[in-house]
């Protein structure tokens, strides 16, 4: 039994971890005509992605004033629009972009999720990460980034706001419709 117990333990902490990887420009040979329509397509999917980080950022820096508290602190920050579908097994991902704040160097990234739920249905959500420091931004725009497993958000909405730190130079948030969920 308890073989078996930390089988499914150990598949649990496998499951449940997150990713975040840097989003390599790939290079195609393509005839002239068709390269300007893939510069011009990935130029609306970053104008895109980073109208949704604006607002992210706005509303994150608009619902409580320890977002803005630490954002004057941090070295940068990444958002991330997420999709999770859930039946049984959970997986999922989403795209965003890691900005440098003092020179606004941006950073076009790719998330993925995976893990075991009880339940079923999909969520729509934004995560936003703040970076205490160089050194932190650095590791997670070119290593990238994987969740602890049982790493979790408080439930909540704006409220959960109050207690966020930097934690191991990072401080993050969980934005859904009905508002903020924090974690650190």
């Amino acid at each position: 039994m308890k073989k078996w117990v930390s089988l499914l333990s150990v598949m649990l902490l496998l499951f449940s971890a997150g990713a975040v990887l840097a989003e390599e420009e790939k290079k195609e040979e393509q005839p002239e005509g068709k390269q300007e329509e893939k510069k011009s397509g990935d130029d609306q999917r970053r104008q895109k992605i980073d109208h949704r980080a604006k607002e992210a950022m706005d509303r994150l820096l608009g619902e409580g004033e320890k977002g803005g508290e630490l954002y004057k602190q941090a070295f940068g920050y990444a958002v991330f629009d997420n999709t999770r579908v859930t039946l049984g097994l959970t997986g999922g991902g989403g795209t965003g972009v890691a900005v440098e704040k003092e020179n606004g160097t941006r950073t076009y990234m790719k998330m993925a999720t995976g893990g075991v739920s009880l339940g079923i249905g999909a969520q729509s959500y934004q995560v936003i990460f703040l970076f205490q420091d160089e050194q932190t931004f650095r590791n997670f725009v070119d290593k990238g980034w994987e969740a602890e497993a049982g790493a979790g958000a408080a439930a909540g909405t704006a409220g959960a706001n109050v207690d966020v730190n930097f934690r191991n130079g990072m401080a993050s948030w969980v934005m859904t419709k009905a508002g903020l969920i924090a974690s650190a």
